[in-house]
């Protein structure tokens, strides 16, 4: 059942956020009138498919456990419901070991290269899952999120007010769609973990910029990050980023170290520190790994847990994206993994 088919539902946006937005394109000026007479109190309609997963989700046929061939290594909580807390990270300073992390990142950005030059019009979540999997375990690795605390699937994909977690469905895409992408593997003992937005057709100008700010915010954060540096400190450069293009940052959800274990501590957030009742004064060091992965929202920052259990959905239906790579502290700066 298609909710909205190929039907708009029509979100209103605060004009001065849009404005804003439009003013950092270049579009026109902060000094000028603003286009078609509104003034920056006003609301501007802006079309764009509200998704429903719920709609598209098959009981019973949601799990893609094809047969995962013997060769290949799963991690330890396949099978089990509990997944341990968890814990501190251990500085990798072992080459091997770290060598063994950067082999997953690599085939994790493979993956997501792979998947998302399969992302068009009328093909489904579902059907790029099968296609994650497939490469997944064709490269003799598995997929990190399928059967993590039950997790049906193979990667996550979230359609425009989808904000994390969303589960592959039977839903098209539909041309104006935007979709994120997150893709975890595990090989060799280790998690690879990235994602990135795409847009599906002809996106809206203010889509692709959503899209790119997010990834600039990304690329802003990984900068500051060398051995001494506050954690904090990646929140405070996201979140300034964020309010200068007038988005907001998604706090529920966090980076998180990440090597042997899927997660483990440090928890990267991405607000800035006066936004949260306690500051972080922990400091990053040589040999950390972990991910740093904003979802920015065109509207309000909080979302909403749909009865799945892992759909995180803006209660506003606004639009956001989310960006990720994971990372190596260097006494110097930072290595990005998850490249080609």
């Amino acid at each position: 059942m298609v909710i909205f088919s190929s039907a708009q539902k029509v979100v209103t946006v605060h004009h001065s956020r849009l404005w804003l937005r439009r003013c950092a394109r270049g579009i026109f000026s902060p000094g000028n009138s603003h286009p078609g007479g509104h003034s920056p109190s006003e609301t501007l309609p802006v079309g764009y498919n509200i998704i429903n997963p719920a709609h598209f989700q098959t009981p019973g046929g949601l799990t893609n456990r094809r047969g995962i061939p013997g060769h290949i290594r799963t991690p330890p909580y396949v099978g089990k419901m509990h997944v341990p807390l968890p814990q501190p990270q251990t500085r990798l300073t072992d080459p091997s070991r770290i060598a063994g992390v950067r082999r997953a990142c690599i085939l994790a950005r493979h993956t997501l290269n792979f998947v998302g030059r399969h992302v068009k019009e009328g093909i489904t979540t579902a059907d790029l899952d099968d296609l994650a999997f497939d490469f997944i375990i064709g490269h003799n690795a598995y997929p990190s999120p399928l059967m993590y605390k039950g997790y049906p699937k193979s990667i996550c994909t979230c359609v425009n007010n989808v904000a994390c977690h969303g589960i592959p469905d039977t839903r098209p895409l539909q041309n104006g769609d935007i979709l994120n992408i997150d893709v975890t593997v595990y090989t060799g003992g280790y998690h690879g973990d990235c994602s990135a937005t795409f847009g599906v057709g002809t996106i809206d100008d203010d889509a692709r910029l959503l899209i790119d700010t997010t990834a600039l915010a990304v690329r802003q954060a990984i900068r500051i990050c060398r051995h001494g540096v506050k954690f904090s400190e990646i929140g405070k450069t996201i979140d300034g980023i964020a309010d200068e293009f007038g988005y907001s940052v998604v706090p529920d959800f966090c980076g998180h170290g990440i090597g042997s274990d899927f997660h483990m501590r440090p928890n990267i957030i991405h607000v800035s520190p006066d936004k949260l009742h306690g500051v972080d004064n922990s400091v990053m060091e040589t040999g950390m790994i972990f991910t740093i992965e904003p979802i920015l929202s065109e509207g309000s920052a909080a979302i909403k847990i749909l009865p799945d259990g892992w759909t995180a959905v803006s209660v506003d239906d606004s639009r956001s994206a989310q960006h990720e790579e994971t990372i190596l502290i260097t006494e110097d700066g930072a290595e990005v993994l998850t490249v080609e």
